[in-house]
């Protein structure tokens, strides 16, 4: 079925909250084996098991994809018990609690390596092990309105435009908003999985916007799942 991705073996990372819980179940529905990657073992075991009960395939490892030893150990393990990785989703999205002018030296730089050094870091790892392939980023999202997001989606656009003088196929999603879940963020996941599609595997250096509707106003309780 055209736009279906069967026999693709995708890995998702932060799958254990935010955009990574909305987009992995939307891949795997659309045929994918899906890695969850996350620091939340028993939230990737619980959406693994979600996902299998509604006929997917999906296995979590429990990795940090900014660390280049646990992004090695995570692609030899998808690779032991798949044989394949055709594509990485990596999210790259962590806002600042702050306003640009009450910004730490701290917090800059754990938004600095959540981002962009992981970004970095995964396209590296890929081009000396799987340089075939893809990697789609999510950003900083685009009601973040503080300087400091600035350069972190600009760094982000840099990374995906010359990417190809590495022979890396990179493409960066900018989402309006933080994630709501399930099919408030569905537009996002339906970017992910038209970048993912065989037939556009020429489309690289793409950095896009992608409008979501509003998110409804969520309870407290509800928030820790994002």
């Amino acid at each position: 079925m055209e736009g279906r991705l069967d026999a693709q073996v995708i890995a998702v990372t932060s799958a254990d909250a935010g955009y990574g819980r909305s987009v992995a179940p939307v891949l795997a529905q659309s045929g994918a084996s899906v890695v969850l990657i996350g620091g939340n073992a028993d939230t990737l075991a619980q959406l693994a098991s979600h996902i299998e009960y509604e006929g997917g395939t999906a296995i979590p490892i429990k990795a940090d994809v900014g660390v280049p030893l646990d992004w090695v150990s995570a692609q030899g393990r998808i690779l032991e018990i798949f044989g394949a990785l055709h594509g990485v989703v990596h999210l790259a999205d962590k806002r600042a609690h702050s306003t640009f002018a009450q910004l730490s030296e701290g917090e800059w730089m754990e938004l600095f390596n959540c981002n962009v050094k992981s970004s970095v870091a995964v396209a590296q790892v890929l081009r000396r092990r799987l340089p075939s392939t893809w990697l789609t980023l999510i950003g900083p999202h685009l009601d973040e309105k503080g300087l400091h997001a600035a350069p972190q989606r600009g760094a982000l656009r840099g990374l995906a435009e010359h990417a190809h003088v590495e022979d890396l196929r990179v493409n960066v999603l900018l989402p309006s908003r933080a994630a709501a879940g399930g099919e408030h963020d569905r537009p996002l996941a339906e970017a992910v999985m038209a970048l993912a599609r065989p037939e556009l595997r020429h489309l690289r250096g793409i950095v896009a916007d992608v409008p979501l509707p509003d998110a409804p106003s969520l309870r407290p309780s509800e928030l820790s799942l994002l």
